[in-house]
């Protein structure tokens, strides 16, 4: 480690200290952000891929098994060219044998305004079939250290033949 990088981590350590320091006296705040993510498995560059199946994956009609890691964009609006907000990164897994049912562990990192260099974390079952979908906040960084709360996922546009998806997200954090 250089003398700069121990200079800039013994600062950041110092920020979070004098946060901690505060926290008795912060009132919790509730944020709700609305935006859409794209997650895209076709084509030169996609922002999703595979990463395992299991041997009986292609015979099973909820794909069980699948697992794919994605860096999706998050977008203000459902068109692909609208302003970028932050990016999805995580994976999912086909965990259901009867109902195509995702087991999604993601972050919302988030690149514009107040919530710059910000994330939450989701990890939850994604009923992707099912017309709205809750999954739980279980943490968060800067400025959605310490948060819950909850996610609600609609699907916008499935093309069922690549499997490239625009989901509509609205987000429920209550932080400090």
């Amino acid at each position: 480690m250089t003398y700069k990088q121990h200079c800039h981590t013994i600062g950041a350590q110092h920020e979070v200290d004098e946060w901690i320091q505060k926290l008795h006296h912060a009132k919790e705040k509730v944020s709700r952000l609305h935006f859409y993510f794209h997650d895209t498995l076709s084509g030169k560059n996609p922002s999703a891929v595979e990463v395992a199946e299991a041997s009986m994956t292609k015979k099973s009609p909820t794909l069980f098994g699948l697992l794919n890691i994605f860096d999706d964009p998050l977008t203000e609006g459902p068109e692909p060219t609208s302003m970028l907000v932050g990016r999805a990164q995580g994976l999912y897994g086909s965990a259901g044998q009867q109902e195509l049912g995702l087991l999604a562990a993601m972050n919302f990192v988030f690149t514009i305004r107040k919530f710059n260099g910000s994330s939450v974390t989701i990890l939850g079952r994604n009923a992707v079939f099912q017309p709205l979908r809750e999954m739980p906040i279980i943490s968060g960084t800067g400025a959605f250290r310490l948060a819950r709360g909850f996610v609600t996922a609609k699907t916008y546009f499935l093309n069922f033949t690549s499997g490239d998806a625009i989901v509509e997200y609205h987000v429920v954090a209550i932080h400090y």
